[in-house]
């Protein structure tokens, strides 16, 4: 054990190396002093777990805890003195543990890349089941507090998060970068969106969305309550990790839950910026964040959680409904999107399907993936993709994919494509940046219905081109996949447009654009795609339940 003024001294060296500074008094703030931004945290704790073997979990994250060099100090001493007369005890719990929650309580740092350059760029500790449960725990201590808040005063808070989102947006845009490649104006629009929909909800729960009170039975006065759930467990995917998160945690903490984050295992960096900021916005226990793997997110939604949201695949959305039971599940899981063009399209139609398609390197459940043309604008709608295609190029107008998985992914499927017509786009990394996860945008046309790059969602800056004799058998192709997240329909006739999105088989339908949406609409899949809602009013239901209550009232 070491002994104080020797652990100080440690400290203040890794201090020194890990943010790249003078040494500090040991007294002095970090935080007031500008020294430990949400950067420096991250490096501080990779180098925590390199120098001492300490991985800093979700129930560690207080701001006060590392504010100082002698507070850092006593915290690693507190962790070190935790590990030593445990272990033991530790082991014997483990070896007790139920089959059911068999994974491991701690396990190694998980090695995180730049997917713009495929170089390792930090560790972080994966939430093991000690992990998971405190954190949930924590938030259900705090569940009754903040559910107890007005409205007013739950939406003060919001608004208060979303004020530090915002002054602290050149700290997250540099975080969600870093993790998925972002280039900085889509990463800085998808800040801005983040603290845009913590206000939205901060309003939206302050409306009234109960029948009106009432007699509804003779000599009784009836009305409903909305309440909230509890504990909400909320999973969400690499793509976009903190507007998914915003998604998600606006209406279920403006519903009066608390949350347990779980980021995906490669994105966790903006995940923990929130739950900084949300223990000083908000109230300690309110959010907190467990990184970690796909078994960090199972254990979350075995734990005592009392609903789940879960954004990703299809796969992972029907692990979380079988483990869920019979808590409350929101499903937000792949698109494949359609696409269907008319002969009378708008001229810009080539170029804002290619842009919606490339937008996060394709990387969005709602981005067109499948166009579907009549035959009589087949060559043309190829030919105008072919261009467009063309000018975007990976590297300056999009970035790269977010991890190896999915670029194997991609080269998959593209390779099993039994396309007779390809059109690949240039790359264009910058240097120093050639083995990042860099994938071109393609359009292949001429391929069978069933082909993979059609059948499956390659989730990538890649389009199909499928031809239609007629309106219905353009539907048909349409709605010919599981997934039903989404779709637009590209065409001048007003009665032809909004016939073909009435019979398109999605939960958003776009006309002559694609790929656009707003805090006060709702988006939600069917199908394959999933059920429930994200954003807008109807989001809050998600997390909330009626109670009706009836009253006598006057004489029987």
């Amino acid at each position: 054990m070491n002994e104080p003024s020797s652990l100080t001294s440690r400290v203040t060296d890794l201090l020194c190396e890990a943010l790249q500074i003078d040494p500090p008094p040991a007294e002095m703030d970090l935080i007031a002093a500008g020294l430990l931004d949400s950067i420096g945290f991250m490096h501080l704790f990779a180098a925590m777990e390199t120098e001492f073997g300490i991985g800093v979990t979700a129930a560690d994250l207080s701001p006060d805890r590392f504010r100082s060099v002698e507070r850092i100090a006593a915290f690693v001493s507190a962790k070190q003195e935790q590990a030593g007369p445990q272990a033991e005890s530790a082991e014997a719990a483990e070896a007790a543990t139920p089959p059911a929650a068999a994974a491991p309580a701690s396990a190694e740092p998980a090695v995180l890349t730049d997917p713009r350059t495929g170089r390792e760029r930090r560790r972080v500790a994966v939430s093991g089941v000690r992990e998971v449960a405190a954190a949930v725990a924590e938030c259900r201590a705090a569940a009754a507090g903040w559910a107890a808040h007005t409205p007013r005063e739950r939406a003060r808070r919001l608004l208060r998060l979303a004020d530090l989102v915002e002054e602290r947006s050149a700290e997250y845009v540099a975080a969600e970068q870093a993790s998925t490649g972002k280039p900085a104006a889509e990463a800085a629009g998808e800040v801005e969106q983040c603290a845009d929909l913590l206000r939205f909800y901060a309003g939206a729960l302050r409306t009234g969305r109960s029948p009106a009170p009432g007699g509804f039975l003779p000599g009784r006065e009836s009305w409903v309550r909305w309440e909230p759930l509890g504990v909400v467990g909320v999973i969400v995917p690499w793509n976009y990790p903190l507007m998914m998160a915003a998604w998600r945690i606006g209406p279920a903490l403006a519903a009066g839950n608390t949350v347990v984050l779980k980021p995906a295992l490669t994105t966790p960096d903006t995940a923990l910026l929130l739950a900084r900021d949300a223990a000083a916005a908000l109230g300690p226990g309110v959010l907190l964040t467990v990184p970690g793997d796909r078994d960090t997110g199972r254990l979350l939604v075995e734990s005592d959680v009392d609903a789940v949201a879960f954004t990703g695949s299809e796969t992972g959305g029907r692990d979380v409904v079988a483990r869920a039971g019979l808590r409350r599940v929101s499903l937000e899981l792949g698109g494949n999107c359609p696409a269907v063009v008319l002969p009378d399209a708008p001229p810009d139609t080539c170029q804002g399907l290619v842009a919606a398609a490339t937008y996060n390197a394709g990387q969005s459940c709602a981005s067109p993936a499948r166009v579907i043309t009549l035959r009589e604008n087949y060559e043309q709608t190829v030919e105008g993709l072919a261009k467009a295609m063309a000018e975007r190029r990976a590297g300056v107008d999009f970035g790269p994919l977010n991890n190896a998985d999915q670029a194997a992914r991609y080269d998959r499927i593209v390779a099993r494509s039994a396309a007779r017509v390809e059109h690949v786009a240039p790359l264009a990394p910058p240097p120093g940046e050639e083995d990042g996860h860099w994938r071109p945008g393609r359009i292949l046309a001429d391929l069978p219905a069933d082909d993979p790059a059609v059948r499956e969602e390659v989730f990538a800056p890649v389009l199909t081109v499928q031809a239609a004799d007629d309106h219905a058998e353009a539907v048909a192709l349409a709605n010919g996949v599981p997934q039903a997240l989404a779709a637009s329909v590209w065409g001048a006739r007003a009665d032809e447009v909004l016939d073909l999105a009435g019979q398109l088989d999605a939960g958003e339908v776009w006309i002559n654009c694609h790929l656009e949406q707003t805090a006060e609409l709702p988006h939600g899949g069917r199908g394959a795609s999933g059920h429930g809602t994200d954003m807008s009013v109807l989001a809050l239901t998600e997390y909330q339940r009626p109670k009706t209550v009836t009253a006598r009232v006057g004489r029987s």
